[in-house]
């Protein structure tokens, strides 16, 4: 029996690396019926394990963790140093260096092997694939094992190396562009048809669902489930920042830039985005590490024209109540929807 099916509503907390995803957070979905989602993203290992128990202290229910893996292109260092001296007299105001822009794996070897020989239900992956003997490895221990894809012959290739879902990521979602390259732009609702007339496995949509009535569309063209994060970043439970639950509260536009950390990703668009957006290189994590000291000052600072908001399109709609509510209160608005639109489809004669 698929993890999917034994959720009693289709929702799927997105995991949120940077600290709004929580193990209180995750915990707090799961116990409610959906399946809460750990970031291991940009968190060292043990920090996941201890992520991992305190999950399981709080709630006997499915969760899963999501992987970063690491990107296997170069990158080009002349533009690199060009964005590090174009951002060097913003950090030398806000009175910080830059980072060193260097490369790494975010311990991803470590981390699939601490999952290897402690499993967790579900393992997801963004940032490209994993390769076929980590998919079996992962799945030979009980775990299900989840890939993201942006374009449909990502979902072709994830199928063929075994895996057990596919989640279809929209360009309107939030945060980074979970596939490879990331420079993908299909719109959820095309994603989620070209991949289902070409791919059996359960679909997860994701991008820009915050209620029920676009869980009930996703619902609709495909999908067995809707994985929601900018939903939750409003919740207690979750690790946003105060400047960025007012962010997420507001009408703001977002946008989709690499200005943040040298991977595409969409988030209220503010002055730091507009200013450097054009001028922003390809290099994760390069980039990421070169602005860190920066975004973390402008943070401190509580200074939303600098500091990363990340957040899908519809962020507007995302309200300030507990998960479990969001949970029980989408799931129940998605099955309105869908019974109000079988009501509607009876006038058609």
């Amino acid at each position: 029996m698929s993890v999917l099916s034994t959720l009693r509503h289709p929702i799927v907390a997105a995991p949120m690396a940077g600290g709004p995803s929580t193990p209180a957070l995750a915990a707090a979905v799961s116990a409610a019926g959906g399946l809460g989602f750990l970031a291991a993203g940009m968190i060292d290992t043990g920090r996941l394990v201890a992520d991992v128990a305190e999950v399981r202290a709080r709630t006997d229910r499915p969760f899963g963790v999501n992987l970063f893996l690491p990107d296997p292109g170069g990158v080009d260092e002349a533009a690199i140093q060009a964005y590090a001296r174009r951002l060097a007299p913003q950090a030398t105001e806000r009175g910080v260096s830059l980072g060193a822009p260097v490369g790494g794996d975010d311990a991803y070897p470590e981390k699939l092997a601490a999952l290897l020989a402690d499993p967790v239900p579900v393992v997801s992956f963004v940032f490209g694939l994993p390769d076929r003997v980590a998919v079996a490895a992962l799945r030979e221990r009980g775990t299900e094992v989840w890939a993201t894809v942006t374009r449909p012959a990502a979902a072709t290739a994830a199928a063929d190396l075994g895996v057990d879902a596919v989640v279809v990521q929209g360009t309107e979602a939030g945060g980074h562009r979970g596939g490879l390259p990331d420079d993908d732009d299909y719109a959820l609702l095309p994603l989620l048809r070209l991949v289902a007339a070409g791919c059996d496995l359960p679909l997860v949509a994701a991008g820009g669902i915050v209620d029920g009535p676009a869980v009930a569309a996703v619902l609709a063209a495909g999908a067995a489930a809707a994985q929601l994060g900018t939903a939750f970043l409003r919740c207690p439970e979750a690790g946003s920042s105060p400047m960025h639950r007012a962010a997420v509260a507001s009408a703001a536009p977002t946008a989709l830039t690499r200005s943040f950390t040298g991977k595409r990703a969409r988030g209220l668009a503010n002055d730091f985005l507009r200013q450097h957006d054009a001028a922003a290189p390809t290099g994760y994590p390069q980039v990421l590490h070169l602005t860190r000291p920066l975004l973390a000052a402008a943070r401190r600072d509580g200074d939303a024209s600098v500091a990363n908001l990340w957040a899908g399109q519809a962020h507007p709609l995302a309200r300030d109540l507990p998960a479990a509510e969001v949970v029980t209160e989408v799931g129940a608005g998605a099955r309105a929807a869908l019974a109000a639109a079988v009501e509607r489809s009876t006038r058609w004669g």
